[in-house]
């Protein structure tokens, strides 16, 4: 009697371990784009994390145009390999954080935000990491696309503020899943909602 899965049931068991959220964003109560985070299990103990962002906002002569795409490897908890893709109406940007072995490269070129540093600390904990549940215990996130850190506070039960050099942002949860995220901007919030 053979317990291991078949090829076709090994394909459907992977299948079955990718998590997705997908959330709908919005400025002044109206849908401007969409978010979508996923883990994805790898071989071995890697794990894939992707957030992508596509939002279009046309408010009189406010326009924006912003997609995003941020991939994180994990290997055992500890981040291999961050990449951030920008598209916008400001032109392309991008920001890469790299492990060596002994320390990380980031260089980060995003629109009005250039930083290059190395960092000999693991990461073990980023944005993408806090669609998929409380951070608990951790105090900072990894801000991929700015290539160093958010602290993070717990403002109230299962409300945690992010801040980083005069940006805030407020994560709310609920039965453990982050159901929505106030992305605080001098013009308007964005408001990110978890969708049904």
């Amino acid at each position: 009697m053979c317990l291991l899965p078949s090829a076709g049931q090994a394909q459907t068991l992977k299948a079955a371990a990718v998590e997705t959220r997908r959330y709908a964003i919005e400025v002044a109560g109206l849908r401007v784009g969409t978010m979508t985070a996923t883990r994805q299990p790898q071989a071995g103990t890697d794990v894939l994390y992707t957030l992508v962002s596509d939002v279009k906002v046309n408010f009189l002569l406010y326009h924006l145009k912003i997609y995003y795409q941020v991939s994180n490897r994990f290997r055992n908890g500890q981040l291999l390999l961050s990449t951030v893709e920008a598209h916008t109406n400001q032109g392309d940007f991008s920001s890469r954080t790299e492990w060596k072995g002994d320390h990380y490269d980031i260089v980060a070129d995003q629109y009005k935000h250039h930083y290059r540093a190395t960092e000999t600390q693991p990461i073990t904990y980023a944005v993408t990491n806090l669609f998929f549940g409380e951070p608990g215990a951790h105090r900072k996130a990894f801000a991929e696309y700015f290539g160093d850190y958010f602290s993070l506070n717990s403002t109230a039960a299962h409300t945690y503020q992010a801040q980083r050099d005069g940006r805030e942002d407020e994560y709310q949860y609920a039965n453990g899943q982050l159901v929505t995220i106030i992305k605080k901007n001098p013009l308007k919030n964005f408001i990110i909602r978890l969708l049904p």
